[in-house]
């Protein structure tokens, strides 16, 4: 092959990629996207934006005078209160990907003619009550109705995760990208829940305990992008999955 051959398949290489993948394929890519355009970036400045509202905080308790706007705590709030939102918004669109495409997700059940409707029911109502409970979350100042819709949001993922069709790799949970993801949501949620109290609480305890669990939460978020990219090397195209599924895994032998 010449050179010019060489040019021509290396740039017509991610079209000839592209067409075979089906429209489930493409689906499925919505999720990994939408976590690194959005959520990784917003996981950056809002980290960025922690260090630097800690660093005036402690410059102006030794008496120093800070080079650090004031008006980094409110954007450090801010950018969270998105963060949250993306977070469990991507993890509700990984979620109904696989409730619908996963393994004994809703189109193979619907093959095998053993489609439960009032299943498929239920699932698009809890979709619905977490939406409107993340939403609500967003709109609660008392601390009743805040611990109230913080509890639903949470509840509402953990119910959706629990459904046919979502990987969760139970026999290596620490290891799973499922249970560190929601992990890592419900984190986001409990920050989200006590922003109001960081504020009003003079002891500091509040804000001591938002600092630990974002940092531990930062952790996770790590290991979300390592056992992400682990997911998408072990999931075959729609077309492959026959052959590969017939692989002894164990083994490591194919047919």
């Amino acid at each position: 092959m010449n050179t010019s051959n060489i040019v021509t398949a290396i740039l017509l290489q991610p079209t000839f990629a592209f067409t075979y993948l089906k429209s489930e394929d493409i689906v499925a890519l919505i999720h990994p996207a939408i976590a690194v355009i959005f959520v990784f970036p917003l996981i950056g400045i809002v980290a960025n934006f922690a260090w630097q509202t800690r660093q005036r905080r402690l410059q102006n308790q030794r008496g120093d005078k800070s080079k650090i706007p004031p008006v980094i705590g409110r954007e450090h709030v801010q950018i969270g209160r998105w963060l949250t939102g993306a977070v469990v918004g991507v993890t509700l669109i990984a979620l109904a990907y696989s409730v619908v495409f996963g393994s004994q997700g809703f189109l193979e059940k619907q093959r095998g003619g053993n489609l439960d409707t009032f299943q498929v029911i239920f699932v698009i109502l809890m979709f619905v009550a977490t939406i409107t409970s993340l939403i609500l979350l967003y709109r609660a100042r008392q601390k009743l109705w805040r611990g109230i819709f913080a509890t639903l949001t949470g509840m509402g993922l953990i119910i959706l995760g629990s459904q046919d069709g979502v990987y969760r790799l139970g026999q290596e949970w620490y290891w799973s990208h499922y249970y560190i993801g929601i992990a890592a949501a419900l984190l986001m949620i409990f920050s989200l829940a006590i922003v109001e109290d960081i504020y009003k609480d003079r002891s500091n305890r509040w804000r001591n305990v938002h600092v630990i669990l974002n940092c531990f939460a930062l952790l996770l978020f790590i290991g979300q992008g390592i056992t992400g990219t682990r997911d998408l090397l072990e999931i075959p195209l729609d077309w492959q999955k026959p052959a590969i599924y017939q692989c002894n895994f164990e083994q490591q032998i194919c047919k």
